[in-house]
């Protein structure tokens, strides 16, 4: 689902009625984990965190006047999804992810790449995705942009 938001209060407003508290308590659990420098604002349609262009001015390869993006959030037509580029492009996330899923969550893991879907809001599991959120600084975060996804 497309919002036409110009915020993240916005579009979390804009979202279905029942969806509204758990997207507020998934941005407040990235927001007050997330490692500083990260920059808050929307991106692509979602609630996205990136790197801002004063501390990494080449922005996104795909389209440089981007700012570089980490994670992001969105309520789709069937889900709430959350995207995270640790865990696509670094495999130890990505496994640690996987294996801890089940400690936080009875339901089976719905994982794209780097897409984590919640069919329900009471599925999503704060307390991992807070731990998540600290696997990576803003310096890591480029350094593996840099190394890993940027020169394919």
């Amino acid at each position: 689902m497309q919002y036409k938001a110009n915020s993240p209060e916005d579009y979390i407003s804009q979202a279905p009625e029942e969806r509204q508290e758990g997207l507020k308590k998934l941005r407040e659990t990235i927001q007050k984990n997330l490692p500083k420098d990260f920059e808050e604002g929307m991106q692509y349609g979602m609630i996205g965190y990136y790197v801002p262009h004063e501390i990494y001015p080449d922005g996104y390869h795909c389209k440089p006047e981007e700012p570089l993006p980490f994670m992001s959030f969105a309520s789709q037509k069937n889900s709430i999804n959350l995207y995270h580029s640790g865990i696509y492009a670094v495999p130890e996330i990505h496994d640690w992810f996987v294996n801890e899923y089940p400690k936080h969550n009875s339901r089976k893991l719905d994982m794209g790449k780097s897409c984590i879907r919640f069919k329900k809001v009471d599925d999503i599991p704060y307390d991992l995705i807070a731990e998540l959120c600290k696997k990576l600084s803003v310096k890591e975060w480029v350094e593996i942009y840099e190394t890993n996804i940027k020169k394919k």
